[in-house]
């Protein structure tokens, strides 16, 4: 769909004019519930993919209770309803709040999301898994022939959380989750084998997009999980305390002292 800048007086030529969005199947608001259900995911998919990037969040005041603009990309001259922020909120943008709360709740709970350094893509210090691992709805690691195929439109990736790159101030190791992203631009649904997982390791549930109020499930590694159409879900690796110790010590690290 293109961009909606009449109302600044300049018959819609200002403005950037090379937009990738999508309506959805309708231009502009509409009544049908199938499109408005499918927006409001779509919405969800765009601030999870952000907010769980590395690097800093950049969200722009209204995005977390979907500010449209009206489709105006240059809405500099609109000191009216167009720019102004109605805090009158509807149910869905309440809920869109609420979503926002909970991204930021887990992205400020993990450090892997907020590493100071690049990913290196190769197991460290004796970890024996990769720091990034990028995988494929099969759980196995994408090869050079994956990244390829043009047709492709549902990958994952695990993120170490115990990071035996970084340490915090006071030289400790940084140990936090592991995380496995899915993520599917298809239209239908696919099933996505999960990443293995130790005797006493299962995957907790933290997000899907398709259903923000899905309960935390827990789901075993090679298990198939139902990934929908058009949508990301994020899992939290659940590991024994002894058992993390252990894994930790015998591949020699600094275990973390309490604070004084």
């Amino acid at each position: 769909n293109n961009k909606h800048n009449e109302a600044n007086g300049e018959k819609n030529r200002d403005g950037e004019s090379h937009n990738r969005s999508w309506n959805c199947g309708a231009e502009g608001p509409t009544n049908n519930p199938t499109i408005n259900r499918l927006r409001e995911q779509q919405k969800r998919n765009f601030l999870a993919t952000l907010i769980l990037s590395q690097g800093v969040p950049m969200i722009r005041s209204g995005d977390e209770i979907g500010h449209t603009q009206r489709g105006n990309n240059n809405s500099y001259c609109q000191d009216n309803e167009i720019n102004w922020q109605n805090w009158c909120l509807t149910q869905e943008q309440k809920d869109l709040f609420n979503f926002v709360c909970k991204l930021i709740r887990i992205w400020r709970e993990n450090p892997v999301l907020q590493r100071r350094f690049f990913f290196q893509g190769h197991p460290l210090r004796g970890a024996g898994v990769k720091d990034i691992l990028w995988l494929t709805p099969a759980g196995n690691e994408m090869t050079d022939t994956d990244w390829n195929i043009g047709f492709v439109r549902c990958l994952g990736v695990r993120l170490d959380g115990e990071m035996p790159d970084e340490v915090d101030e006071r030289g400790n190791l940084i140990i936090g989750s592991t995380l496995l992203l899915l993520m599917n631009a298809y239209h239908r649904e696919l099933p996505f084998a999960l990443y293995k997982t130790g005797p006493k390791e299962f995957w907790s549930l933290l997000v899907d997009t398709a259903e923000p109020n899905a309960p935390a499930g827990k789901f075993k590694g090679g298990e198939l999980y139902p990934l929908q159409p058009r949508s990301l879900s994020l899992f939290q690796l659940n590991v024994n305390g002894w058992e993390k110790i252990k894994r930790l010590v015998g591949r020699g690290e600094k275990l973390p002292t309490p604070e004084e």
